[in-house]
């Protein structure tokens, strides 16, 4: 189990940070309270930085993916292309199998863009069993998943 304070992850030691990095926030809809937290979560970060971002807001999880190709696809050869991406949302588990489906189709659709693009994408989304686990990890017992994405999204801009 992934527990806060397990990892060093918020130790940022990647030297002098791009100047003017821009990281493009992809959240959904769905489980918009979640996905709101995690994005304030990663503006938190940005913000201490100095890292330009923007969000983009998508119906829900599955749709990630197309909306991050799509907006790298429209930008790559301007002075907006992002240096990364994160993937922004909440999947919380219910009575079918629907749960499978959708945490299986982003998490491959988020794999496929860091193949594919010359940007990282960083996967933040919460994939738990209730509203309670969402919650301890948009701040809670668990940390901040939000902050990790950011932190994350800098060091793979920076490496």
């Amino acid at each position: 189990m992934a527990t806060q304070g397990n990892s060093s992850l918020y130790h940022i030691n990647a030297g002098i940070l791009k100047e003017n990095a821009c990281v493009v926030l992809v959240k959904t809809e769905w489980n918009a309270a979640v996905a709101d937290a995690l994005e304030a979560g990663c503006k938190t970060i940005f913000d201490q930085y100095g890292v330009r971002y923007q969000t983009i807001v998508v119906p829900g999880a599955v749709e990630l993916p197309f909306a991050i190709k799509r907006h790298w696809e429209r930008t790559k050869e301007t002075a907006n292309a992002p240096d990364a991406f994160i993937a922004l949302g909440c999947v919380i588990k219910g009575d079918t199998p629907h749960f499978e489906y959708v945490c299986d189709s982003v998490t491959q659709g988020v794999l496929q863009l860091n193949l594919l693009l010359p940007v990282p994408t960083i996967f933040g989304v919460l994939t738990v069993n209730n509203e309670e686990q969402a919650q301890e990890r948009i701040g809670g017992k668990h940390g901040h998943k939000g902050e990790e994405a950011a932190v994350t999204a800098l060091k793979m801009i920076h490496s």
